[in-house]
């Protein structure tokens, strides 16, 4: 098997790179290092089973010999990175799905879109399942992520429709774990560092919104299980343990033994208050559930950001 992975120097691009590579998949690393890093594939470089491109998927994508599949993961994915690049998150939300539907659609390969729990908004459904279409502001900051991606979910069930593409769609709900990049805006990875730095916590409004938060090897298992045997319609992958972000925090703190006090700021636009996903379909279809606890992959990801922040 030999599958296209593109955002492959991103923090989930690469750790699904390392994954099909231990399963023997022949993989294609793809990256413009808008948002990734070189370093998150390093350790791939002398793999004779690893080949990478430097290459912008918003435009037209030409890969030698056969494909099996093409897991599409190019995007900015954080809300730091996507109010820094907006033109470009919908691009690649876009043209991007685009191109690399069309290069599936060449190569017989089957088809995964990277989507994310952020096609729900701010959710009037609590927990969110796969059968709720959304809250969604389409001229808010967040807007350039959310209507990329629920753009990138209609042309990849436009293609599925029309041109009989076998395709996937994962939602994925908040993933944490080694090579999130530090200051990425994401909480986990802000956290962490400003524990380990010694500088305040910083949480947004008095910190009762809810996030649940699942670690990247569970994360990278469904989707690995939902490329191999799922089906069309998208599927929610995340931790259904829901957690305060003022809980976060605290459990933080103590891991790292930061005296750090927490500061509040304001509230972001359209920030949402709950995040939950059903993953009753994941259990059903995959047999699917995460297993790493919350308390077990932050210290996981506090020995990895002890050896990257100074």
């Amino acid at each position: 098997m030999r599958a296209l992975v593109t955002g492959a120097a991103g923090f989930l691009g690469s750790h699904l790179c390392d994954r099909l590579l231990a399963q023997g998949y022949r993989v294609v690393g793809m990256d413009n290092y808008l948002t990734g890093n070189a370093a998150n594939l390093a350790h791939l470089r002398s793999s004779p089973n690893f080949q990478f491109l430097l290459h912008d998927v918003t435009n037209f994508i030409e890969v030698q010999g056969p494909l099996d599949g093409v897991l599409h993961f190019a995007s900015p994915a954080s809300p730091v990175d996507y109010l820094e690049f907006p033109i470009q998150t919908l691009k690649v939300g876009s043209l991007g799905t685009h191109k690399a539907l069309g290069l599936s659609k060449a190569k017989t390969a089957r088809f995964l879109l990277a989507s994310t729990s952020e096609v729900y908004g701010d959710p009037l459904v609590h927990p969110q399942p796969e059968s709720y279409w959304g809250n969604v502001n389409p001229v808010g900051p967040r807007g350039v992520y959310d209507e990329a991606k629920r753009f990138a979910e209609a042309m990849t069930m436009a293609y599925h429709r029309y041109h009989k593409l076998d395709t996937r769609i994962v939602r994925i709900f908040n993933t944490y774990g080694p090579r999130m990049r530090p200051r990425d805006g994401r909480v986990v990875s802000n956290f962490i560092v400003q524990a380990l730095k010694g500088e305040p916590l910083t949480v947004y409004g008095d910190g009762s919104q809810t996030r649940s938060f699942c670690y990247v090897d569970d994360l990278i298992e469904g989707i690995v299980q939902l490329f191999e045997r799922g089906g069309p319609e998208p599927t929610n992958l995340g931790n259904p343990q829901e957690f305060t972000v003022r809980h976060l925090a605290e459990v933080v703190l103590r891991l790292t033994g930061s005296r750090s006090p927490i500061v509040e700021r304001p509230l972001p636009t359209d920030d949402p208050k709950v995040r939950q996903p059903d993953i009753r379909r994941a259990c059903e279809t995959l047999g699917w559930e995460p297993r790493v606890s919350l308390e077990d992959g932050l210290r996981r990801t506090i020995e990895y950001f002890r050896g990257i922040v100074g």
